[in-house]
């Protein structure tokens, strides 16, 4: 026991947490294979159970079971677990839960912690954390109480107040899981004003961070905001409207529709239209949105509005032939660096998934496989419906995709890589670009 935990004092921060996410994968796909947890005469592979609990642990939604109609309710709630666990990350609940046992909270717990929610100080970090599951318990209180109005309209009460909690649980962490049955998620309720608007609020601040609530409740002005907040802000009203608008022109869908697929499309994975029906440039849309996701220290995945920015700003900075500034701040060097870094990693993550289920699944479309593989990386779960179809092999590809994207590529690369500096320093050289 003392060379296990040894074992565990020695590893940086980053990989603890990647190990954790994992272990909890793992034991989540055993709860499901449960008799408990599968509904009788329905049986659920192990591979199947694993890609579930991989997706929600990563907070994705993509399904090769549908919830309602394999899982009992206490399957359900193994799902809304850890769903939960993976949206707040390993780490805030494991503090959670020491605080709730009334301990005192250790430095490595405290750093933990940092590394998760990335923050760059130790300052305040027990209630920080606090004020997490404070703000988390809010909106997934508030929100299962609106959804309530809509499920009670077609279910009886349990199953409604049932059916409302786990939407909300879901909706705030970005994860586009649903217990209606019949694998239609919520194209029921395409027209549901309240639900729609209900579900796009839970997904908007869940995936704008943490600390983004934190500072607007603090300074209650944009004008006062720290410049992570009013980026996080900007980008994320300006993808939702330009989404909007896009899939309005593109699709035959209602201007509620356009919005709802607009805010959904950055890591919630909820529908009210099938995706399968959609054209190319409808699907592309979607692509785009999903591959940019949710903001840094969120319940979402993609890449981050924080970076999509900070790209932007480069680029506008190669033509102003100026630094790249945001609000009247200069944006440091190591800031952009970082930024093309993780694109980059991204993109090779999605063209070798892409790559290998085209192997894989040969007799399926090109923008399928796309979609599909964006949709795992961006930890979105919104499908064109061939999910449940696909090979185990691709199942696997999917489940490394998840994990891969919810820990982020340069979080994987950068903790398993030695990051020791040379002490030498070459003479510099330009090469010709574009």
């Amino acid at each position: 026991m003392k060379t296990i935990a040894s074992f565990f004092k020695r590893q940086p921060p980053g990989r603890l947490i990647t190990m954790g996410f994992a272990a909890v994968i793992l034991v989540g796909s055993v709860l499901l294979i449960l008799p408990i947890s599968v509904r009788p005469g329905v049986e659920v592979a192990y591979i199947d159970a694993l890609f579930t609990s991989t997706s929600a642990v990563c907070v994705t939604g993509l399904i090769a079971v549908d919830a309602y109609d394999h899982f009992t309710v206490f399957g359900q709630a193994v799902l809304a677990a850890l769903i939960q666990i993976g949206g707040l990350g390993v780490s805030s609940v494991g503090v959670g839960l020491v605080l709730a046992a009334g301990k005192r909270v250790s430095f490595r717990g405290r750093l933990l912690v940092k590394e998760a929610l990335n923050v760059d100080s130790f300052q305040g970090m027990v209630k920080l954390v606090k004020w997490v599951l404070f703000v988390t318990l809010c909106f997934e209180g508030a929100g299962a109480v609106l959804s309530f109005i809509s499920f009670s309209q077609d279910y009886p009460l349990g199953r409604a107040i049932w059916t409302s909690i786990f939407h909300s649980v879901a909706a705030f962490n970005n994860s586009g899981f649903d217990i209606l049955g019949g694998l239609q998620n919520l194209i029921p309720y395409r027209d549901d004003v309240l639900l729609n608007l209900t579900t796009s609020a839970l997904i908007i601040f869940g995936g704008m961070g943490f600390l983004v609530i934190l500072d607007f409740v603090r300074v209650r002005s944009f004008r006062k905001l720290n410049l992570h907040s009013k980026v996080v802000l900007t980008t994320t009203a300006a993808l939702l409207v330009i989404g909007t608008l896009l899939l309005k022109a593109t699709e035959d869908m209602t201007w509620l529709g356009a919005f709802f697929h607009s805010v959904s499309a950055r890591t919630a994975g909820f529908s009210t239209y099938p995706m399968g029906e959609l054209t190319n440039a409808g699907l592309f849309v979607l692509i785009v949105l999903m591959f940019i996701g949710a903001s840094p220290g969120s319940t979402g995945g993609g890449i981050k509005t924080t970076t999509f920015f900070a790209l932007m700003q480069e680029v506008k900075a190669v033509f102003t032939k100026r630094r790249p500034d945001a609000f009247h701040r200069t944006l440091p060097e190591d800031t952009l660096s970082k930024a093309a870094v993780v694109s980059l990693l991204s993109m090779l993550v999605v063209c070798a998934g892409t790559f290998l289920l085209c192997v894989l699944e040969p007799e399926l479309s090109f923008v399928q496989l796309l979609f599909e593989e964006v949709s795992a990386f961006g930890t979105v779960g919104l499908s064109t419906g061939i999910t449940p179809g696909l090979s185990v092999a691709a199942k696997l590809v999917l489940i490394l995709t998840m994990f891969v994207g919810r820990l982020g590529a340069f979080t994987l690369v950068s903790i398993w890589i030695n990051r020791d500096e040379p002490n030498i320093r070459y003479t510099e050289e330009s090469i010709t670009i574009g």
